[in-house]
């Protein structure tokens, strides 16, 4: 169920044979991002449990289940910042509805981050993913997204 954006970033991962290759790699991902506004970093966008200052912005096209999510994102920290770019190559340009279905643990083990993030990086991440089922569970219309 992954997208071909993520597809390519596993495929990646497997090429390069060590976790300094795959952190750097991850770290390029984020510095192709647009940087986000300083008027989106606000209170609202940030995500709690992050140790680093993390932001996601969401942009919602249509309504319910087939509303389509894409978001930007932001951090103070490299690393972060490439999870982002992770996490949007998983979810960006998704219905609301495939959102939910996405099993990101699992998807995410795959790229092996669960054995080399930190125990921060690791519950920041969480709660990355979490912001998003709610960003796509409000945009679908059923409240907030548990797990």
């Amino acid at each position: 169920m992954a997208s071909e954006a993520f597809e390519e970033i596993a495929e990646t991962f497997e090429f390069l044979e060590d976790w300094e290759e795959r952190y750097r790699y991850v770290i390029e991902l984020g510095k192709k991002m647009e940087p986000l506004e300083p008027e989106l970093q606000v209170p609202a966008t940030k995500v709690e449990g992050c140790a680093s200052q993390v932001w996601l912005v969401p942009e919602i096209e249509g309504e319910g289940a087939q509303a389509v999510v894409r978001f930007r994102g932001d951090s103070d920290a490299m690393i972060v910042k490439g999870l982002i770019a992770v996490l949007r190559a998983l979810y960006s340009g998704r219905t609301a509805g495939e959102v939910l279905k996405i099993d990101a643990p699992g998807e995410l083990e795959r790229l092996g981050l669960n054995d080399h993030l930190s125990s921060q990086r690791s519950n920041g991440l969480r709660a990355m993913v979490q912001r998003i089922r709610e960003i796509a569970s409000r945009a679908a219309g059923q409240g907030v997204a548990a797990g």
